[in-house]
């Protein structure tokens, strides 16, 4: 008999992140590129705001690996 326990959680561990860094991205995108449109001078800054909510998926992942190598 299996334990869905782990996958259900390492699936909604990596979904959950996926979705909010979205949610971050869309907002932060929208808003550099406007900044971008009137400072080009700002490109270098917004590439590292968009890429830091990046950081949530890897760590969702990770997690969900993690839970995954649990299961074994």
């Amino acid at each position: 008999m299996v334990d869905w326990g782990i996958p259900i959680g390492a699936g909604i561990a990596f979904g959950l992140g996926a979705v909010g860094t979205g949610f971050a991205q869309s907002k932060i995108g929208s808003a550099g590129a406007g900044t971008i449109a009137e400072r080009p001078e700002t490109f270098g800054y917004m590439v590292v705001l968009v890429a830091i909510p990046e950081t949530l998926v890897i760590l969702g992942f990770v997690v969900s690996a993690m839970m995954i190598i649990m299961l074994k």
